[in-house]
């Protein structure tokens, strides 16, 4: 009778391990600042069709003739863009597109997605509505 007792308690507690240890791989969505959106327009260099988060690199020229930088932008799973019209051709490197994003909240080249303007001027995704004068965000 212990040694069952014993047994099942091992059992339960590597289901346990198993459950906290899956819980802890996705990443938090902190580093985007939510509270803002912008814009930026430039190439695609790179588009990863991939889980648990697609990505994808847009070049964009520096201000006043400076060095271009290069924004990685994330994104959703696949299943849901999937949902939003996309596929993994519709944007390839090469292609001059508009993206709006919450910028990441240090300042470096990058944000999570919103919105896509495509080359042949098609649009993806949506964009919040500003939060109400003095709403908290």
């Amino acid at each position: 009778m212990r040694s069952t007792s014993l047994w099942m308690a091992f059992c339960l507690s590597l289901v346990l391990l198993g459950a906290a240890r899956s819980g802890s791989a996705h990443h938090s969505g902190a580093m985007f600042d939510r509270t803002r959106v912008i814009d930026i327009t430039g190439v695609v260099k790179e588009f990863l069709w991939t889980n648990p988060h697609s990505s994808f690199k847009v070049e964009v020229p520096g201000v006043d003739g400076g060095a271009a930088q290069l924004w990685f932008i994330e994104m959703n799973a696949t299943s849901n863009l999937v949902h939003d019209g996309w596929k993994k051709t519709t944007i390839k490197p090469g292609d001059q597109v508009t993206v709006t994003i919450n910028p990441l909240r240090d300042g470096r080249p990058g944000g999570w997605f919103l919105a896509i303007t495509l080359p042949n001027g098609a649009k993806l995704g949506t964009v919040p509505s500003a939060p109400a004068e003095g709403a908290a965000p």
